[in-house]
């Protein structure tokens, strides 16, 4: 038996082992996989980016079971503690360029090593689309927020815009309707989202809805308190913050595994993707709800997928 640390060498992922099962990414749905997996008995071994994945970028969670309150790298810090009780070997800071399939699995990663398995798991999750405009970067965490359910309480008695016009977009709006004093909608375009949908929310009273009006920049002293728009509003709009919902971008493009028009992953009801042996979970695959709950779960039930689909070879 190993005995466990993330910081000592020996338990650092080798290009030695035939592994039962690699999981590339470790985020929330990763880093749960490798728990249930391990305990399962599997050889398990990790490639990753950072322990926690966007979680620790996430300033506070106040959703995740367990905690009333916690701070984004805080849960990461205990996904982690927790995988450190067990026998797993990971490569932190390293990437998947490609995984090709011989007798058994060989991932091809930024460090020039190979790395094999008998099985892989995909967990590398998405990233939030970006507006791309001056102070986004600047004010994230600071006003600017990617996740409505996460981050929507500190808009409460506040004024808030909301960046998008799909269903996303317009379901945030309703929703924050219901605590913040204002909501804008602001939408370079039409609405994409569903007709009921911005039925109930031209309804709303406290909702302004600005559409072929787009945001130039988001401008603040500390916290987010103005964006520059253009279009038609052309000129300064007070906020509280800005709620970005303009999609996800799937951080699947070096899977070559079928995915649907939006880059994620199609998974069957065991988390299989179209090659057998190879499994994905989390944000990264159709799953509709992004959230950290939910691709800790799928991690889960992935995890045992897998620990079945072994015990079969």
């Amino acid at each position: 038996m190993f005995n466990f640390s993330l910081s000592s060498n020996k338990n650092q992922l080798s290009n030695e082992i035939l592994y039962d099962l690699i999981i590339v990414g470790s985020g929330p749905a990763g880093l749960s996989s490798a728990i249930y997996a391990a305990r399962k008995g599997l050889s398990v071994g990790i490639i990753g980016d950072k322990p926690g994945g966007q979680v620790n970028d996430t300033s506070s969670v106040e959703n995740y079971i367990g905690f009333e309150f916690v701070t984004g790298e805080g849960l990461a810090e205990a996904f982690k503690k927790h995988a450190e009780s067990l026998e797993i070997h990971m490569a932190n800071d390293v990437l998947v360029k490609s995984i090709e399939k011989d007798d058994v699995f060989k991932l091809i990663a930024n460090n020039y090593m190979t790395y094999q398995s008998k099985t892989v798991l995909i967990a590398t999750g998405s990233k939030s689309r970006q507006l791309g405009v001056p102070g986004e970067k600047e004010f994230y965490g600071k006003g600017v927020t990617y996740c409505a359910i996460c981050d929507g309480p500190l808009f409460k008695e506040k004024t808030v815009v909301i960046a998008g016009g799909g269903n996303s977009a317009v379901e945030a709006a309703i929703d924050l309707s219901k605590i913040a004093n204002k909501v804008y909608v602001v939408h370079r375009s039409e609405f994409r989202a569903d007709k009921i949908l911005v039925d109930k929310l031209y309804q709303l009273p406290n909702v302004e809805i600005l559409l072929k009006t787009q945001i130039k920049e988001i401008l603040g002293d500390g916290l987010v308190n103005s964006i520059q728009t253009t279009g038609e509003l052309d000129g300064n709009l007070l906020t509280d913050g800005v709620l970005v919902e303009i999609g996800y971008v799937p951080n699947s493009q070096f899977a070559d595994v079928e995915k649907n028009q939006r880059g994620e992953i199609i998974i069957d009801d065991h988390h299989m993707t179209s090659i057998s042996g190879i499994f994905a979970a989390g944000d990264v695959t159709t799953e509709p709800y992004k959230q950290i709950v939910v691709a800790a779960s799928e991690g889960a039930k992935a995890a045992l997928a897998i620990n079945e689909y072994i015990n079969n070879l």
